[in-house]
């Protein structure tokens, strides 16, 4: 199969599986306010923060091992896959040895870290476990996933992996909603089904490639030295996996330090939110990151800039919908999904919107920036940390969850924003940084004008959203309306529109429409 089909079969199978997780997940955190609390729920995000500071010593060995396994793949070099596959089960292994470590040690201080929290200590205890074990199922189980989606056959992780936590969360939604001790159900269900989930990707990996059953995760010092590129990749991806963590995780810590679980909740069902829409496109573009890094192997950097161009208008126009989208119809959801006593003031939704954009945008640089293996910029990750933590600890004493969230958003334009085209242009593509700006100030002029044009006739449109009939006629209208207009014009004035149009559909059954 081509690129473009195995990418476009991953997308098919990826946007169903979002559906159903979309829901499962709405109806899971609004049971779980009902029945358990605001306040377990906060705790709850608070724990899985916490299991992502030690899951940073994983040093980012996943990426560096799909970065190594495109040229292999390429080459159908299954000797050479193995002894990858075998580098990286070796290091996961000691990876899970300090990540336990580490937690014992941080349990330890958990009576200080939680003593605001009115609920038994134990529940802290209990939540964090079970978090930790889904996490050393990775390190000594799962870890040979990567070779599927470095493969450009992630749909089969969706299968063997995300079709049981879907019925996981099924039946934890059932139990909190009609068992005494809905909690302590919820973590037994999340252990028990975790498991099944992790023998059903061995199964399908060793399904896929038979000859990956018999590698094993020892590995001998001669083999280490053969791959030495690898460790120096994991060493100069570490300082971009401590920016990801500070970026993604460490927003809720604040808050809780500023505020209490319950604050947590309300920007966590936001939050929410953001992740469905983040899930979304994921689920669109998924396997681009694979499809790409097997292009740059093939060397033709014409052709590689045409696909980035193709894919960064096909990326704007979905990430600027949605954008649009979640300023009009935010707040009126929450509302209806669990009422005004959990709306965050428009200043507050401005920058979540703000900081969602650029989070959904960065993946067309970031994908490039991973196909070249260009991750020697390791001084980017450490300014985007430090000023994303002393912003957000210094405007969120003045400014609260407004300011906290601002922190954030400014390490991201100045890093990714600004920073990261001109490492991929520059020393990646090799091409002229004014390509890359030309190309986005078009699309932000187009965004601008269809943006100001769409909500100027919204006004006389939208309906009073006083039930959800009401609410998804005005969620229909918004996206569509703006999706078009701006598809429209972008289609007038971007060439690389009408270049990934045409190329979907030649992929589409569309296209027997038109003959």
């Amino acid at each position: 199969m081509s690129r473009t089909s195995q990418g476009l079969k991953n997308s098919k199978v990826a946007l169903l599986f979002y559906v159903l997780e979309m829901v499962l997940g709405f109806v899971s955190r609004t049971v779980f306010i009902r029945y358990i609390g605001a306040d377990v729920l906060g705790l709850n995000t608070t724990a899985n923060n916490l299991l992502q500071f030690l899951n940073l010593a994983e040093l980012g060995i996943g990426t560096a091992v799909a970065f190594s396994l495109y040229k292999p793949l390429a080459d159908d070099d299954r000797q050479t896959i193995s002894e990858i596959i075998s580098i990286q089960g070796w290091l996961y292994r000691r990876i899970a040895v300090v990540v336990g470590v580490g937690a014992i040690v941080l349990m330890a201080f958990f009576p200080l870290f939680f003593k605001k929290m009115d609920l038994p200590l134990w529940y802290a205890y209990a939540s964090f476990g079970v978090l930790l074990y889904t996490a050393l199922l990775t390190y000594f189980f799962n870890y040979k996933q990567v070779i599927l989606t470095a493969s450009q056959q992630a749909y089969k992780i969706s299968y063997s992996y995300k079709s049981v936590m879907l019925a996981r969360s099924l039946a934890q939604i059932l139990a909190m909603a009609f068992l005494s001790h809905g909690y302590v159900w919820w973590l037994v269900l999340q252990v028990v089904f975790s498991t099944v989930a992790t023998v059903n990707l061995q199964m399908m990996v060793n399904r896929t490639f038979p000859y990956l059953a018999s590698v094993s995760a020892k590995v001998d010092k001669s083999l280490r030295k053969k791959y030495a590129i690898i460790i120096t990749k994991i060493k100069q991806l570490f300082f971009h996996k401590v920016a990801g963590y500070v970026l993604s995780q460490t927003s809720p810590l604040i808050i809780y330090a500023y505020a209490n679980l319950k604050l947590v909740a309300v920007y966590g069902n936001y939050m929410l939110i953001v992740q469905g829409i983040t899930m979304l496109m994921q689920s669109v573009f998924n396997g681009v990151a694979a499809g790409v890094g097997d292009l740059i192997a093939h060397g033709d950097r014409e052709h590689t800039l045409r696909v980035f161009k193709e894919i960064f208008t096909s990326r704007f126009l979905i990430a600027t919908t949605f954008c649009y989208s979640l300023y009009i119809l935010a707040d009126p959801f929450i509302n209806l999904w669990i009422g005004p006593g959990y709306l965050l003031g428009t200043s507050t939704l401005l920058v979540i919107i703000a900081t969602m954009y650029m989070q959904l945008m960065r993946t067309v640089v970031d994908n490039f920036i991973q196909g070249y293996g260009m991750f020697a910029d390791i001084w980017a990750p450490i300014t985007e940390a430090v000023v994303n933590i002393s912003l957000s600890i210094l405007l969120g004493y003045f400014f609260g969850i407004t300011g906290i969230l601002s922190g954030v958003l400014v390490s991201l334009v100045l890093i990714v924003g600004i920073w990261k085209p001109i490492y991929l242009f520059r020393w990646g593509m090799k091409v002229p940084l004014f390509t890359y700006v030309k190309l986005y100030l078009k699309h932000v002029l187009v965004f601008a004008f269809v943006a100001y044009v769409t909500t100027v006739g919204l006004r006389e449109i939208l309906l009073d959203a006083d039930n959800f009939a009401k609410f998804a006629i005005n969620a229909v209208i918004t996206v569509t309306v703006f999706a078009f207009f701006e598809g429209l014009l972008l289609w007038m004035v971007a060439p690389e529109m009408r270049l990934f149009v045409r190329r979907l559909i030649e992929l589409l059954p569309i296209k027997k429409l038109l003959r």
